[in-house]
């Protein structure tokens, strides 16, 4: 198959006013949801899911794409300036960056989070372009223990690198474990820890417990300890980036993109494991005062990298949705019964069926991302502006922000409660310095793991060397191991040494 020519017909098709115009208005949209919490992607596109009686497939199919990666963009926006995430997939952003912005250098975060966006976007589009085939063609051949040893390896980061603690990271990873198994089990079907509540058959909402986490507890932690604090607080010292900020941000970019291609090309990926990968490896790599920075004023490197690798991740979950029909996201899920709506099946075949449609699609991403950086840039200033409201009406407005939008999910006045319960968690545990974002690990990745494991164990007929008989689970494993102990090993011996 000849990419160049088929990719310029794309390129021909979706730069049509009409497609350009829905190209626009999916990426506002998008960026507008990514803003705001308890919303999502996935409920957007499939509130607009009856458009598809009436608008063309090439052009609702743009609009929907932008609306996923365009939410990523937004995410980033109040995860840096108000602690609150609006996917799960900026929970890293907020950790270095609203650090950054609370010590006068929100510009340059927002700044590194949009440019890295691009950056990411467009060479994992350059990549679903070049390798889309081979590259799900090898996902394919991964089985439950390779996805198993993925998700251990997530959970050994997070617990090892968050914190202060291996040992604090460790407990808020098992308290989100506990919570991600609340609900109907996958395999069996029973209800299970749900304490006799009919609310808590469905499980606990993902979004729910990170608003509460973050958003929540932050308007509370700061009214009941942070006290009044003086503007000098916010005073930004810039809006862009430094050459400094460019020197630290540029490697950070790659490393992540390199990073997240990877998992949104795996089947059952999504964007939460590269982040926290990226945020691991970022602070790693960091020395002398760059290290300094991380938990402190805020490292640019924990911004640009998970940033980089977030895009990168949503723009290879194309992959297998258009090679394999397989979604490996909500969103992904709500994009597959877009296209069957339209009495198309996603899958091998799908580049010979309906190549005009599938190169539209591809080329309007190198076009979004150059709508995305032209709509978010500019708007760096005006956002910054953010924290210059009073602090009092800023956190009043995000507790009503947050209710309102846990609200709308479920309209249940006990998603409130909990919300608020959880927010009050989410105080002690700021409190006794245990990290927050392991628990949404847990909760995501818990249900998955399980399920891996148990998949695992059946086709090794109850063997547990079945997760170490297969070289890539095997290697995977014994990294997570070497993660672990090295680093106290490593302490030990230079104590020794002195």
């Amino acid at each position: 198959m000849d990419i160049w020519p088929q990719l310029l017909d794309g390129f021909a098709n979706a730069a049509t006013p009409v497609n350009l115009m829905w190209a626009f208005i999916g990426c506002f949209i998008g960026t507008a949801i990514g803003v705001l919490p308890g919303i999502g992607p996935a409920l957007t596109v499939a509130m607009l899911l009856p458009i598809t009686a009436n608008v063309p497939v090439t052009a609702s199919m743009i609009m929907f794409a932008g609306i996923y990666y365009g939410s990523m963009y937004g995410g980033s926006t109040t995860s840096i300036l108000l602690n609150t995430p609006g996917e799960t997939g900026s929970m890293v952003t907020a950790m270095e960056g609203n650090r950054m912005a609370k010590s006068g250098r929100a510009g340059a975060a927002l700044a590194t989070a949009a440019i890295g966006s691009f950056v990411a976007g467009t060479v994992a589009t350059v990549l679903v372009t070049l390798f889309a085939p081979p590259i799900a063609e090898w996902a394919l051949k991964l089985g439950p223990p390779e996805y198993f040893a993925l998700i251990v390896l997530s959970f050994t980061t997070v617990s090892a690198v968050l914190g202060a603690s291996v040992l604090k990271g460790m407990t808020a990873l098992l308290l989100g474990l506990a919570v991600g198994l609340i609900g109907i089990d996958q395999i069996s079907g029973a209800a299970r820890y749900t304490l006799g509540v009919p609310e808590l058959v469905d499980g606990i909402e993902v979004v729910l417990v990170a608003v509460g986490l973050f958003a929540v507890a932050e308007a509370l932690h700061a009214v009941l300890y942070e006290g009044r604090v003086d503007g000098s607080r916010n005073r930004l010292s810039s809006l862009w980036m430094s050459r400094r900020d460019w020197k630290r941000s540029t490697g950070a970019w790659l490393r992540g993109t390199a990073i997240g291609f990877p998992f949104g090309a795996i089947p059952a990926g999504g964007t939460e494991i590269p982040t926290f990968l990226s945020y691991g490896l970022e602070k790693k790599l960091a020395r002398g005062e760059d290290e300094a920075e991380f938990g402190r004023r805020g490292a640019i490197e924990g911004v640009a990298g998970p940033e980089a690798a977030n895009n990168a991740a949503v723009t290879a979950a194309l992959v297998p949705l258009l090679t394999l029909g397989i979604p490996t996201s909500n969103t992904t899920a709500v994009l597959l019964a877009a296209f069957q709506n339209y009495g198309i099946q996603p899958g091998p075949t799908l580049f010979q069926t309906s190549a005009g449609l599938v190169w539209a699609l591809v080329a309007s991403l190198y076009i979004g991302n150059v709508m995305l950086l032209v709509l978010n840039l500019p708007l760096v200033g005006l956002w910054v502006k953010l924290l210059k409201v009073p602090r009092p009406a800023l956190y009043a407005g995000i507790l009503i922000f947050a209710t309102v939008g846990v609200y709308g999910m479920r309209q249940s006045a006990f998603d409130l409660v909990l919300l608020y319960a959880i927010g009050v968690a989410g105080v002690v545990m700021r409190r006794f310095e245990i990290p927050t974002a392991p628990v949404i690990v847990g909760m995501i990745l818990g249900p998955m793991g399980e399920a891996q494991l148990r998949n695992a164990m059946s086709i090794g007929e109850g063997r547990w060397t079945v997760l170490i008989e297969r070289p890539f689970s095997a290697t995977v494993l014994a990294l997570c191991v070497l993660l672990l102990l090295a680093p106290p090993l490593w302490r030990r011996w230079g104590r020794r040494s002195v």
